[in-house]
C-alpha cells in the first residue's frame, strides 16, 4: 500500500485525507522535509495560493519539495495547488513563488469571487463512467499549456471551454475540489498513478 501526504498547511487536508484512505492508499500529513521524505506521492490541497507559497517557503519545504517532484514523485494540486505547481500566475502578487512542475500559464480566482462558486458535470479523460460531479470555489483555470502537458477536463465540456484539468507524467492538477462531494474517482486515479511510480 502506498503512502500519500497531504500538504497540510491549509486547505481541505481532512477531505482529502477521507477521500485517499477511501481510495486504498495510507496517509500522512506534511508539514515538514523528514514527512515529505517518507511519503510515495503528494497532494496540494486547496486553500489560498499566495498564503500557501508564503508557507511552503516559512516551513522551508518549497526547495524541497522542488526536488521530489523534479525527481518523479506523482503530485496532484487542487485549487490553489494547481496555481503552485503552475510555471506563470497572472493576477498574482509579485512575491508569490510557484514550484512549475507543470508548464502551463494559470490564472487566480478566473471563475470569479466566492459567491460566484459553481458545480457542473465535467468529462474527464481517464475516468470512467459517469461525468464527475465537479466543485468549484474561487477556482483558477488554465489559460495555456507547454509541449507534454495534456488537457484533461474543460469547463463545459466545450472544446475552447476554461482548462480546469491536466496531466503531464506523475504531475495532475484541477482547478475544482474532488475531495468534496463523495465521489473518489479522481483520487482512485491519482493513486493510481502513485503505485504505477
Amino acid at each position: 500500500m502506498v503512502t500519500i501526504g497531504v500538504l497540510a498547511l491549509q486547505g481541505d487536508v481532512a477531505e482529502h485525507v477521507r477521500a485517499l484512505e477511501k481510495s486504498g492508499a495510507r496517509t500522512l500529513l506534511v508539514r515538514r522535509d523528514s514527512e515529505l521524505a517518507r511519503v510515495d506521492g503528494l497532494v496540494i490541497p486547496g486553500g489560498e495560493s499566495t498564503t500557501m507559497s508564503q508557507l511552503l517557503t516559512s516551513f522551508g519545504l518549497f526547495d524541497p519539495l522542488g526536488a521530489r517532484i523534479a525527481s518523479g514523485m506523482p503530485v496532484y494540486g487542487t485549487c490553489a495547488g494547481m496555481i503552485v505547481l503552475a510555471s506563470s500566475v497572472l493576477d498574482g502578487r509579485d512575491d508569490q513563488r510557484c514550484l512549475g512542475a507543470l508548464d502551463m500559464v494559470v490564472r487566480r480566482n478566473a471563475f470569479g469571487r466566492q459567491v460566484d462558486s459553481y458545480e457542473e458535470d465535467l468529462e474527464v479523460c481517464g475516468l470512467g463512467g459517469a461525468p464527475f460531479r465537479a466543485v468549484f470555489i474561487r477556482a483558477p483555470w488554465v489559460e495555456s499549456v507547454g509541449a507534454g502537458v495534456t488537457v484533461i477536463a474543460r469547463a463545459g465540456n466545450r472544446p475552447d471551454g476554461p482548462i480546469v484539468a491536466v496531466r503531464r507524467g506523475n504531475v495532475m492538477a484541477t482547478s475544482f475540489h474532488p475531495e468534496v462531494g463523495g465521489d473518489e474517482r479522481i483520487h482512485e486515479l491519482f493513486v493510481g498513478m502513485v503505485e504505477g511510480h
